[in-house]
């Protein structure tokens, strides 16, 4: 992940250019301190999603053993009651734990500046939903564009303003395409969201896909729900074309769904609640394939030995 660079969310005073490293240690100090869990809110459409999962006990774990090393980060609102900025598995820790209290740096930042922090520090964790980074992308552009952020950074020969989603792309691993291509998903419902986080559908057709109505993207979860089985980049292409033209329904829809994908002759597609039953949340979606394979190549030597016992008696 690359490293965020330094932003300056307002001016320092003139006096704290001539403190000594203690001063601002001390400074810092003051701003920490213990509150209470029940005077933490949580931050208004926070998208990184707090789980119960194994890294959640590993952290619960480490907090019983060290305590919370790292403060979380909070802003004060005008009501007196303090909003969370980063620390939202750290509270949760706490609360499994039947803590009462969060150690929380207390910083003061408006709205737009304490979403950029919160979409940054969030970013340090090791697995990110589409979901998530799609959400937190979109955020993190509003905030920049209600504060008028723009820079006058050439990236060429011929000078010209950085636009909001290269100024996201200049802090991530993600190119300014990558950044826009992510905040389309904001615009898919749920469901199709949902088949995108279990890489059911990849970024491309799911981007073409955002560009349909609700209505139209409804019959498409329909007809996956039916056929178990995904539209290619081109079919979802191609109903983007009938969509644009006005000559989407639900008969085009079920026709090009219903087309053959090369790709997916012969192919098995497992899902359903049952399945998802049987494979450990914890595991990431890159590792599930892995884990499914292994269970049935354990199965199939089951099935062998069975055999093989009956052919002795």
């Amino acid at each position: 992940m690359a490293q965020r660079k330094g932003q300056n969310f307002s001016l320092e005073p003139l006096d704290d250019f001539f403190k000594t490293d203690e001063e601002r240690k001390e400074d810092k100090l003051s701003k920490i301190r213990d509150i209470p869990l029940d005077m933490i809110d949580e931050f208004p459409d926070h998208p990184f999603k707090v789980r119960d999962d194994e890294d959640m006990q590993n952290l619960v774990e480490s907090i019983r053993v060290r305590g919370v090393i790292t403060p979380a980060t909070v802003r004060k609102k005008e009501d007196g009651r303090y909003e969370m900025i980063s620390g939202h598995r750290r509270k949760r820790a706490c609360e499994l734990l039947g803590k009462d209290t969060l150690r929380c740096e207390v910083v003061e930042l408006s709205r737009d500046e304490a979403t950029v922090l919160m979409v940054e520090s969030n970013f340090q964790r090791s697995e990110i939903l589409p979901s998530e980074k799609a959400f937190a992308y979109k955020m993190r552009y509003e905030a920049m564009k209600h504060q008028g952020k723009r820079v006058d950074i050439t990236s060429g020969p011929v000078d010209q303003k950085l636009t909001t989603a290269q100024m996201i792309a200049e802090n991530t691993t993600d190119g300014e395409r990558q950044v826009r291509r992510y905040i389309r998903l904001t615009y898919l419902v749920p469901e199709l969201l949902e088949y995108v986080d279990e890489g059911r559908i990849k970024m491309r057709p799911a981007v073409e896909l955002s560009y349909l109505d609700e209505e139209a993207q409804r019959d498409i979860v329909e007809e996956i729900d039916l056929n178990e089985a995904t539209p290619s980049h081109a079919q979802t292409i191609k109903m983007r074309r009938f969509f644009e033209d006005g000559r989407l329904t639900t008969e085009i829809i079920q026709s090009i769904m219903e087309e053959e994908k090369p790709n997916q002759r012969d192919k098995i597609v497992i899902r359903g609640e049952k399945v998802k039953k049987l494979i450990p949340q914890n595991l990431k979606i890159s590792e599930r394939e892995e884990y499914i394979c292994k269970a049935l190549e354990h199965y199939t030597r089951f099935l062998a030995r069975q055999r093989d016992d009956r052919s002795e008696r």
